[in-house]
């Protein structure tokens, strides 16, 4: 089934692009929750008068991205933990433990953008990347402090 995507959708499609999918997966999952319309003549005609709003939002959207990402490259997040004393931490810092201490800060950043290849467990200074469009990443140095 041919359908036009409403809204950027990770592993399938940008807002505005015409894909093939699996009768089903449209029918139940991208029609209910209105991420996508059936690519019939109606809908490609309301496409085309649409476009120019797509590209908009996506260069608004990109805009957006790219100045929290220099506004978090210039943020030193510091995170306080408990630490035996070779200072090895009692636990780890997680991406959750990263995403909350951006909240505090007034960024909103899900813990799913935050990527870390492992739990940190030792006191130090660390560069985390935070995903925040498709090629944005910004890097957030962390510095964890022994309580």
């Amino acid at each position: 089934m041919k359908v036009i995507l409403k809204e950027d959708i990770p592993n399938l499609g940008k807002a505005g692009q015409i894909i093939v999918v699996k009768d089903g997966y449209a029918r139940n999952f991208l029609f209910p929750k209105g991420l996508a319309l059936l690519a019939d003549e109606k809908n490609m005609k309301f496409l085309e008068r649409q476009k120019k709003k797509f590209e908009e939002e996506a260069k608004k959207k990109r805009q957006d991205a790219e100045s929290v990402a220099q506004r978090l490259s210039e943020t030193q997040l510091i995170i306080k933990a408990k630490a035996g004393e070779d200072q090895k931490l009692f636990g780890s810092v997680t991406s959750k433990d990263i995403a909350e201490a951006l909240e505090k800060e007034g960024f909103s950043i899900d813990k799913k953008q935050v990527n870390i290849v492992e739990p940190i467990k030792r006191v130090g200074e660390y560069e985390v990347d935070v995903k925040l469009d498709a090629n944005i990443v910004a890097k957030v140095k962390v510095n964890i402090v022994a309580e």
